[in-house]
């Protein structure tokens, strides 16, 4: 098992991206939308495909990206820690100020 870290603020604001269903994602407009660059991202789907949490197809020039079941559980885990994050924040700027 590869013991490397997948994931990075990038990466996950990337999977977060993707969770939007309502637009079609391809890597220059997710590298526009998270501040990458199109490298990075490119090399993060390519690494995220062979792990099984996205998948992408081809659309003339365009290569377009969506999560697999396994990717949207990955990124509901990842939203549900941000989450935790932002409440402990939350909490502890509402002890300062109190």
């Amino acid at each position: 098992m590869d013991s490397t870290p997948i994931l990075r603020a990038k990466q996950a604001d990337v999977l977060m991206c993707l969770r939007d269903k309502t637009k079609d994602w391809s890597i220059g407009e997710l590298a526009g939308k998270t501040g990458s660059t199109y490298v990075h991202v490119c090399n993060f789907i390519r690494e995220c495909e062979s792990k099984g949490i996205v998948e992408s197809q081809k659309h003339g020039k365009d290569k377009m990206i969506k999560l697999t079941n396994k990717g949207e559980l990955l990124a509901s885990h990842i939203d549900s820690i941000y989450s935790l994050l932002n409440q402990s924040q939350e909490q502890a700027q509402t002890r300062t100020t109190a």
